[in-house]
């Protein structure tokens, strides 16, 4: 399918190899990573245009006939993916080549394909379906997290351990307290992201849906059941809110986990050892010091926490788009919202690992509360931490009710 002259250019350029993730181990071989694959994207892009297919069939736009072939068309493995990224250079998307090569795999129904629908349109309803599909392993991994969380506040709801204020232990408190506020922590921001709208988008060259006259919003909601997305109340092609809250969304899950990252690495170090990530093969093993164990969980999660929000800064920056069709606001965002997904994705899956397979010790956090206890003279107790334990655990039921 690539001519000539593009498979030179890829030469010319350095040969096509998957992103792998070799530098971004927070999400190597994670669900996230596999559902926002340039695969992914692809299949994302198809289906959104079957499914336009599908909604115009209902309303009789176009042929049930042609609807199915198209639909049968849209397959990704009949696509050559590294040819679109490069034909993508000409347009500045990669749905004219997409829709170009679909109708021609189309034959005869291929013009019904992409019928009255602009570029914006299916790369917009693509990646709110690799979104969708990306915060479903998300949410599931967010929850095997919070049934850990839950855990370790009730068993250790009365294990006492110094709380530390600026990095200084101050007065006590108890474990069950620490990992109960890791544990709202990640619940608040579990259901920020799960109420976060994704509507498909449908507009035409304009967004004024004037290709299917007064059929348009029926279109526009046939095409949303199609998709499983939301119908939007107007096209929002410069109107970016789904993705800014989506990303607003995802920094706040990734701060949360960054956060209990954080709190365990901190606690690991060798002067406390007060908990540990779990042993095992090939895990927080150092290349020059066999001695070592690493807290590398923590590592990622961390790594992850501290650049969602840098990418999230650029969807936020796009929402000043011009006119009725953006100039680089639009194409700006789809990298870092690709990196928003992956990065939160990996992070969700490595913290339900960190959290699971956590090593507590209760004997070094009671040796460190009777340092601190020896330094305070009394013994003030650890106020009202069973209370506390107790508030969020009950939230944390309700929410799973």
């Amino acid at each position: 399918m690539a001519s000539d002259e593009h498979r030179a250019a890829g030469e010319a350029a350095g040969t096509a190899s998957p992103d792998a993730g070799l530098l971004s181990p927070v999400r190597a071989g994670t669900q996230a990573e596999a559902a926002t694959s340039d695969l992914a994207y692809l299949a994302a892009m198809l289906d959104a245009e079957a499914a336009l297919a599908r909604a115009q069939a209902r309303l009789g736009i176009v042929p049930a006939d042609a609807a199915e072939t198209i639909a049968a068309a849209a397959v990704p493995d009949r696509f050559d993916l590294p040819d679109l990224a490069l034909r993508a250079r000409g347009a500045g998307n990669p749905v004219v080549p997409l829709v170009a090569d679909l109708r021609r795999l189309a034959g005869a129904a291929g013009e019904h394909v992409h019928k009255g629908a602009t570029s914006q349109d299916i790369v917009d309803t693509g990646a709110m379906l690799v979104a969708a599909r990306t915060r479903r392993a998300i949410l599931a991994h967010l929850d095997r997290a919070l049934d850990a969380l839950a855990g370790l506040a009730a068993r250790y709801r009365d294990t006492p351990m110094p709380a530390r204020t600026l990095g200084r232990q101050a007065l006590p408190t108890t474990f069950g307290a620490k990992a109960a506020n890791w544990l709202l922590g990640c619940l608040d921001a579990r259901e920020r992201l799960a109420a976060v709208s994704l509507p498909v988008q449908l507009g035409g060259p304009a967004g004024t849906l004037d290709a299917y006259g007064d059929r348009a919003l029926d279109l526009v909601a046939a095409y949303a059941e199609e998709t499983g997305l939301a119908a939007p109340v107007l096209p929002w092609h410069t109107r970016r809110t789904p993705v800014a809250d989506l990303g607003a969304a995802l920094a706040l899950v990734a701060g949360a986990l960054g956060k209990i990252a954080t709190d365990v690495w901190l606690l690991s170090q060798s002067e406390v050892g007060e908990v540990a990530e779990a042993a095992g093969p090939g895990k927080g093993g150092s290349s020059s010091m066999a001695h070592k164990r690493n807290p590398a969980l923590s590592t990622l999660v961390r790594s992850a926490a501290l650049q969602v929000p840098a990418q999230v800064q650029v969807l936020l920056a796009a929402q000043a788009a011009p006119h009725e069709r953006p100039a680089g606001e639009w194409h700006a965002e789809w990298q870092p919202l690709r990196e928003c997904l992956r990065l939160t994705g990996g992070a969700a899956e490595t913290a339900a690992e960190l959290v699971a397979g956590l090593e507590v010790s209760t004997e070094l956090m009671r040796a460190d509360l009777d340092d601190l206890l020896d330094v305070l003279g009394r013994d003030p107790g650890p106020g009202a931490a069973a209370v506390l334990v107790e508030r969020a655990l009950d939230a944390y039921r309700r929410s799973r009710a």
